[in-house]
């Protein structure tokens, strides 16, 4: 499991009355397998929250009126944050709050990617956490859930593709165009095709999975 789950000031508690505790991880970890190496996690996020049924019931809107919307939301519990920056953390637990101070939201779930620059002083990504949380209180005082996704760098399934050889052609004559391409412009190149990952799932095996959950 590529993904961990911090509860904060009783979440937990509020996602297993919901029942959603067991709908979180089955989320979480089709999330987690969807796109990991991939660098179109935007659009693949989107097409989870659809297929786990978080953008099908409630109001999305963060503020009415306002194009500004959860990622998903389920019997009031929201789901905000980016794989993008680790410090979009602050930006969902703000929007989570506005929910949370508006009668809208009874907990929040943030996103959060586990990766940081290698040199930061400031210790791992996960007591970043635990600091963060207890220093923006009572400002942030929402109940929520931090989910922290170790994903790998964007593209390096296609840097691992690049350079493995070929079994069948002599080594000699094998040519790489692409070894000196930066990960984040490879998909602008016409010759590589990225493939994206299947994010499609039979309502079935969903139900499935969901039930052993339970």
């Amino acid at each position: 499991m590529s993904y961990e789950l911090l509860h904060f000031r009783g979440s937990e508690k509020i996602l297993k009355e919901k029942n959603l505790d067991g709908d979180i991880h089955a989320t979480m970890e089709y999330l987690n397998d969807a796109i990991s190496g991939t660098a179109h996690r935007r659009e693949i996020l989107r097409m989870v929250m659809d297929e786990m049924d978080w953008r099908a019931g409630e109001e999305l809107n963060i503020i009415p009126g306002r194009r500004y919307c959860y990622k998903g939301i389920k019997r009031r519990v929201a789901i905000d944050g980016t794989f993008s920056s680790y410090e979009f953390i602050q930006t969902a637990l703000f929007r989570l709050q506005l929910g949370f101070d508006m009668k809208k939201l009874d907990a929040g779930i943030v996103l959060v990617t586990a990766q940081r620059i290698e040199k930061s002083p400031l210790g791992t990504t996960k007591e970043l956490i635990l600091q963060e949380l207890e220093l923006l209180y009572p400002t942030i005082s929402l109940p929520v859930s931090i989910a922290l996704f170790d994903l790998g760098k964007p593209g390096e399934y296609i840097e691992d593709a690049v350079k493995k050889p070929v079994d069948d052609a002599p080594i000699e004559t094998s040519v790489d165009n692409n070894a000196d391409i930066p990960a984040d412009s490879v998909e602008e190149q016409d010759e590589v095709v990225i493939p994206l990952p299947s994010t499609r799932r039979s309502n079935r095996q969903r139900r499935q999975r969901l039930a052993v959950n339970h």
